[in-house]
């Protein structure tokens, strides 16, 4: 089934108005300036230029509209004026009002918003299967409480007639007394279902892989970092790697994993992952929980940031947030501050940002820091595990099954009051298994050798 992009890309260039809006009880990181310039930045790797901004500052979003009635008008206007083609909200519009806004509008003007227009970038970005995979459903599962009329052409362009691989041919048909958006709205639901199937497998396809990866004791450390700070540049200089470079957002979406060799001779694993960014769609998270999952699974985290970009530290800030929601906000991390060869005052910048801890400048360009960052990713990876020697009651089998999975088993022996264990096992799983630890005393109680 071919991709369906909410924007046409080819020249000439499709032009919009930019609308931001400020709410009173805001929680974002940057300000409603920098978030726009953001967003034109997006729009630009979308391939639709900016004609104009319009901005408004309000308690609450007006429940029809988003913005006042007012400035609904002065968008018009100005649209009308600009000759834009199409507005773009900084903030995600709930279904009615974009329902609502593209009725004020008019049908010469299209609304879409920032969840929108990051999931076109990342459906024009997505090389391998599982990446159009991820994408697709994401998109569809935006589309589907957005159904209106006006997206009866989506059974066309999903294989109503036919369809790819899923078991939606025929869904087409229309069963008694329904309607056309009826129909719609089931074949988008039966293809979201066959895409979860898909990507479930995916899943465990990336569970396996994980498991031996764990069995031949190679440890992994995950790239993540705001998008183009870097990480692809920084992973092709540390594995003399091919990963595509370019300097736009979301120049890479599918993950990669390349063989490094640390200073003392060990062998790990870097995985370079999707870059976050501001307001990151609830959709594309759900889609890309495969994805995220190298993540949440990797020893440690090498967190890279853009030290020369003027908001380095909100989007710093932004990740450490992002890795939060996603379960990995426990695990080790260490951060690069990346292309220090482009700043005159390298030290200026960084006090900047000194609130953030076991921090190393280096370029990945010119290979400035690499090896002071290799040695502090080493040591912070032999940090982070611990042995141990404990008893595990059979009740407690969340427990093994957690050893299995992040740590590393080395020995068991089942015992009536439970399975003596001796296993590896990150630093930050250590206080479940306090109570269970084997001291000398219980040795020698337990006649154990």
């Amino acid at each position: 089934m071919p991709k369906t992009n909410l924007i046409n890309t080819e020249r000439p260039q499709e032009t919009a108005l930019l609308i931001g809006v400020s709410l009173q009880n805001d929680n974002d990181l940057l300000s409603l300036e920098d978030s726009l310039e953001e967003l034109e930045l997006l729009a630009d790797t979308a391939g639709v230029e900016i004609v104009g901004y319009i901005t408004q500052n309000l308690p609450h979003p007006n429940p029809k509209t988003y913005i006042g009635s007012g400035k609904v008008e002065e968008v018009k206007m100005l649209a009308n004026e600009l000759e834009a083609e199409m507005v773009i909200f900084d903030n995600e519009l709930s279904p009615r009002h974009q329902r609502e806004l593209e009725a004020e509008l008019g049908e010469s003007i299209r609304v879409i918003d920032r969840t929108a227009l990051i999931l076109d970038i990342f459906a024009q970005h997505a090389q391998t299967s599982e990446g159009s995979l991820q994408v697709e459903l994401a998109q569809y599962e935006y589309r589907l409480p957005r159904l209106t009329r006006a997206w009866t052409h989506l059974a066309r362009q999903a294989g109503g007639g036919g369809g790819r691989a899923g078991g939606v041919g025929g869904v087409g048909l229309r069963g008694p007394g329904e309607t056309q958006l009826e129909v719609d709205r089931r074949m988008i639901t039966t293809r979201i279902e066959f895409l979860k199937n898909e990507l479930e497998k995916v899943r465990a396809h990336r569970n396996r892989h994980r498991e031996r990866r764990k069995k031949s004791r190679i440890p992994v450390i995950a790239l993540v970092g705001y998008t183009n700070a870097g990480k692809s540049t920084l992973l092709n200089a540390l594995s003399d790697a091919d990963v595509y470079v370019a300097n736009q957002l979301f120049a890479t979406l599918d993950p990669t994993t390349r063989r490094v060799g640390l200073p003392g001779g060990q062998t790990v694993l870097f995985s370079d992952t999707v870059g976050f960014i501001q307001k990151l769609p609830t959709e594309l998270v759900a889609a890309f929980r495969a994805t995220l999952e190298e993540i949440t699974a990797a020893d440690v985290l090498l967190h890279v940031v853009d030290i020369t970009h003027p908001n380095a530290s909100a989007q710093a800030k932004s990740v450490q947030k992002t890795l939060v929601e996603i379960g990995a906000g426990d695990i080790p991390i260490v951060t690069a501050f990346n292309k220090i060869d482009r700043l005159k005052d390298p030290d200026g910048a960084i006090i900047k940002l000194e609130d953030f801890s076991n921090t190393f400048p280096i370029s990945a360009k010119t290979g400035q820091g690499i090896d002071e960052l290799l040695t502090a990713l080493e040591d912070q990876l032999f940090e982070s595990f611990i042995e141990i020697e404990a008893i595990i009651p059979y009740q407690e089998g969340r427990l093994i099954s957690l050893l299995h999975e992040f740590g590393q088993v080395k020995q068991t022996r089942n015992q009536e009051n439970g399975t003596k264990i001796l296993a590896t096992i990150p630093r930050r799983f250590m206080y479940q298994f306090e109570q269970y630890f084997i001291n000398d005393l219980d040795d020698e109680e337990s006649g154990e050798d």
